[in-house]
């Protein structure tokens, strides 16, 4: 096979937080795993990276990991040869010596924009085309997405088997939980909480409090600390902080590698995330879900939770489609998340199946990884 053969080369500017770094990496590690491939994975700070792999040499200018040639991206370029196929993640800018070099390659390389995921019906339109030329190198959009005509979700080999034989065994998980230090209140329902900082979640605390389901909610160290500490009037919260106020347990984990989070959000009833990786993640769980979306100037963001929205409510009863709905819609501005939840919780068993239909169905699709080898076999 001609993928086989090929070099890759994955660029990627990690900007203020880890979805960039969090799928580039992913992304490497599947295209080396499941297709065999020569990856070279590029990244600018070593020092976010090591966040979501702890054996990472900050310090070495190039290193395997995983079976990833990681090479730091240098402020000053020093020269490289030019790979078979180039991704540029989320749009960053090549360095100018490493474009020359692609444009003196015999045959130029497949260069491909690797863009932010998006439910929006224009994707379909654009994923796949044409984009800027530089000399004789054609660049391509490629585009992440929901629905068939785009590029699909990150989604390794066998993920959806691990996960059922894990969500099947409550040893597996009480195993996993006590592993980072959780000791599952019994009875309580599980609550990851994995978000940028919000206004509403004082709102959303206070009704687990005063809910008549226990619940233990489990913070990944991250930017909605401040918040918590605010609701709980303390400060300098860090990993294994653990209060109950009424029926609320909560705990502070500390910031966990992917595969790790990837288990804590199948051990959990339901998923509060953020960006763009734990997204996805939290939809390969196979749990109801709360999506804190990165916040974009003069809203467009919105959009993008909307588009999202239309797709993912598609099959739910009327009700269930207004509550779950509604919910993220308080979220994502910061509102009073109180009566959202309530009505929520009215339709626990319907979101529950459903969030299972929908892993399912993004299952039919190819996973982005395979889309990406597909599109240079066509290409070539």
């Amino acid at each position: 096979m001609p993928e086989l053969k090929a070099r890759w080369d994955i660029f990627c500017i990690v900007v203020d937080n880890f979805g960039d770094i969090g799928v580039t990496w992913r992304l490497a590690r599947q295209l080396v795993a499941d297709h065999a491939l020569d990856v070279r994975l590029w990244v600018d700070d070593l020092r976010a990276f090591e966040r979501l792999c702890p054996e990472i040499d900050i310090h070495a200018p190039r290193q395997w990991q995983q079976g990833v040639e990681v090479c730091q991206w240098p402020t000053e370029w020093q020269p490289a040869d030019a790979a078979d196929v180039v991704i540029a993640a989320f749009a960053c800018q090549l360095p100018s010596a490493y474009m020359d070099a692609m444009a003196e390659r015999e045959k130029p390389p497949l260069w491909m924009n690797l863009d932010y995921l998006s439910a929006e019906d224009w994707v379909i339109g654009c994923h796949g085309l044409p984009s800027v030329k530089y000399k004789n190198v054609q660049k391509y959009f490629f585009f992440p997405g929901f629905q068939k005509g785009t590029g699909g979700l990150l989604r390794e080999s066998g993920l959806l088997e691990r996960r059922r034989q894990f969500q099947q065994s409550p040893a597996a998980q009480r195993e996993f939980l006590q592993g980072i230090g959780v000791d599952h209140a019994q009875g309580a329902q599980l609550i990851s909480l994995f978000a940028y900082e919000n206004a509403g979640l004082a709102s959303w605390l206070d009704t687990l409090a005063s809910d008549s389901v226990p619940t233990h909610l489990l913070v990944p160290e991250g930017r909605i600390l401040g918040d918590v500490e605010r609701w709980l009037g303390v400060t300098d919260l860090a990993a294994g902080a653990l209060y109950v106020r009424d029926a609320l347990t909560l705990q502070v984990l500390p910031f966990v590698r992917q595969d790790q989070y990837d288990h804590l959000l199948w051990c959990c009833d339901f998923n509060a995330v953020r960006g763009e990786d734990s997204f996805v993640r939290a939809q390969w769980a196979g749990r109801p879900l709360l999506w804190h979306i990165y916040q974009q100037d003069e809203d467009i963001h919105l959009d993008k939770l909307e588009a999202f929205l239309t797709l993912y409510t598609k099959g739910l009863s009327a009700p269930a489609t207004e509550a779950i709905s509604g919910l993220w819609r308080a979220w994502d501005a910061g509102d009073d998340m109180a009566d959202q939840w309530l009505a929520t919780r009215k339709h626990w068993p319907e979101l529950q199946k459903h969030a299972e239909a929908w892993c399912l169905e993004q299952a039919l699709q190819a996973d982005l990884a395979a889309a990406l080898v597909q599109f240079y076999v066509n290409w070539i």
